[in-house]
């Protein structure tokens, strides 16, 4: 019995082919109908696998943000039933560009948000990744 449905799995010898990994993930998971748990996400297209806004912190957000909204409509779900994200910076002088832009794109919407500093992300030109949570309201399963 499948109890969560899985959207856009991949393995990560294919993502990461540089590295000797093989992992089976997936971007978005379904959870029980009605939680939505999106992979953090980062700059980066999600259908050709290219890095894009290279050494631009807010152009990255942008990517994510984006890579969000069209995840959770493919899962169902809205950016306005997002929950709580957690951003992810590798330098603290990028929070103001990357708040912005995502407060730009979920304006209205008042999740709970986590921002952490870390020293690097799963690829070095990689500078911001965002990660969320939402949900499929009961209106819109019918």
């Amino acid at each position: 019995m499948v109890v969560h449905k899985r959207i856009r799995s991949f393995n990560t010898k294919d993502t990461y082919p540089e590295q000797q990994l093989d992992n089976d993930l997936c971007q978005t998971v379904v959870a029980r109908g009605t939680m939505v748990f999106v992979r953090g996400q980062i700059g980066q297209n999600l259908d050709t696998s290219e890095s894009v806004a290279i050494g631009d912190a807010a152009g990255q957000a942008e990517q994510a943000m984006s890579n969000i909204k069209m995840l959770l409509d493919e899962a169902g779900s809205k950016l306005e039933h997002i929950a709580k994200i957690t951003i992810y910076i590798i330098d603290p002088r990028y929070r103001e560009a990357v708040y912005r832009v995502v407060g730009r794109w979920l304006k209205g919407v008042f999740p709970v948000s986590t921002g952490i500093v870390v020293s690097a992300l799963a690829r070095p030109e990689w500078v911001v990744e965002i990660d969320a949570i939402a949900v499929i309201p009961d209106e819109v399963k019918r």
